[in-house]
């Protein structure tokens, strides 16, 4: 998970769908999420996709101009495009400011191993 600084920032909700046949993506995907760590503004990304090809990636910013100029920069322009003509079949873009974020860790018990059951 991404480590965030304490609020506020911003969320790039970035929730898709994929068409069958995906050749390059993966590779682009990728691409992109290294550019964007290059990104003034870039605070991490955490991404998952379903067997389905419904997926939600989530980009974190510290403001909102360091999202446009995300937006606008030529490669990710290109990747954009290449999307909509090839590999998505639907997706939809939300920004949001956090306002809160509360997180959890378990830290293991000193004696809670676990053990194998045979039977």
């Amino acid at each position: 998970m991404t480590h965030t600084p304490e609020p506020p920032y911003y969320a790039v909700i970035f929730t898709s769908r994929l068409v069958d046949v995906v050749d390059g993506y993966d590779e682009m995907s990728e691409k992109m999420i290294e550019l964007a760590a290059q990104q003034p503004g870039f605070l991490g990304v955490e991404s998952a996709r379903g067997d389905d090809g419904l997926g939600i990636t989530v980009s974190y910013w510290e403001s909102e101009e360091a999202i446009i100029n995300w937006r606008r920069h030529a490669e990710h322009r290109v990747a954009q495009s290449t999307g909509l003509e090839k590999w998505y079949a639907e997706f939809v873009t939300r920004v949001a400011k956090v306002e809160r974020a509360r997180t959890f860790k378990r830290v293991a018990a000193p004696n809670s191993e676990r053990s194998e059951k045979s039977g």
